[in-house]
C-alpha cells in the first residue's frame, strides 16, 4: 500500500483453500510502525477474485507491505 491511508477488506485472491497466516507486516511497531494488521490469521472464502478460485479480505496497513502463507490448507476432497 503505497499511500497513507489504511485499507480494510481489502481482497486478494488466493491459489488454495484454507487459512492464511500474516508472516510479515512492515507496519509493525518491531520496525517502527502502527502495528496495524491482521491478528495473525485469515480464513479463505470461496470467492474467485483475480483469476483465483478463492480469495481473503486483509487490512492493508497505510505504507507498508504484508506477506501470508498458507497455515491449514483445506482439502476438496
Amino acid at each position: 500500500n503505497f499511500t497513507p491511508v489504511p485499507r480494510d477488506a481489502y481482497r486478494i485472491g488466493v491459489p488454495v483453500s484454507g487459512i492464511y497466516r500474516e508472516i510479515f507486516n512492515s507496519d509493525s511497531t518491531y520496525y517502527g510502525g502502527s502495528n496495524l494488521g491482521n491478528l495473525g490469521n485469515i480464513a479463505s472464502v470461496p470467492m474467485p477474485w483475480m483469476g483465483f478460485p478463492d480469495s481473503i479480505a486483509i487490512t492493508l496497513p497505510p505504507l507498508a507491505g504484508v506477506i501470508f502463507a498458507v497455515a491449514d490448507e483445506v482439502s476438496s476432497d
